[in-house]
């Protein structure tokens, strides 16, 4: 079909973007619906570039870069919306890009081969904003519970993964 790995990467950040759209107009449901949406699109370029043989370095930056992107326009919007208070808002999202922050770290730096530990990848993370936006119209503060609940399993996920780099590092000759 012509579609390259990194179009559906593209093309998952354009509809988490329209979420994000979506929970500014007020419409968390849409919105939902929409990050449901990019989230099952996501899950596909990895798998498009191992059946095409196309697997690159830079997809296997571009996607997650554009996976932090996706996050940004989706808070942003709940919180440009007025669903969740701003102060949750970036309490989930410094959460979120921590975790992913230290994940890299770990596997650059660190020299990990893999640091998928903690309690919530962001899978669950994305189920969880999409049940409170679904709840949202029957409970007022479903949204906000679930940013709270996402940021706090985001920064356990962050002293997991640090936790983890450690006990799986040496002490390296590196000077600071």
């Amino acid at each position: 079909m012509g579609i390259t790995p990194n179009m559906v990467s593209t093309i998952s950040l354009i509809v988490a973007m329209l979420a994000g759209v979506a929970y500014a107009s007020r419409e968390p449901m849409l919105g939902a619906l929409g990050f449901l949406a990019s989230g099952a699109i996501d899950m596909l370029d990895g798998a498009v570039a191992r059946a095409t043989g196309s697997v690159t370095r830079f997809g296997a930056v571009y996607d997650p870069v554009l996976d932090r992107y996706a996050e940004f326009a989706v808070l942003f919007g709940i919180g440009f919306g007025g669903l969740v208070p701003w102060m949750w808002v970036v309490f989930g999202l410094c959460g979120m890009v921590m975790a992913s922050y230290t994940r890299a770290r770990a596997e650059s730096a660190g020299g990990l081969e893999s640091c998928r530990v903690g309690i919530a990848e962001r899978q669950e993370k994305i189920i969880l904003l999409v049940i409170g936006s679904l709840i949202q119209p029957f409970f007022d503060q479903a949204l906000t519970l679930s940013v709270l609940i996402v940021g706090i399993l985001s920064h356990i996920t962050v002293a997991q993964r640090l936790h983890f780099t450690l006990t799986h590092t040496k002490e390296a000759d590196i000077s600071v």
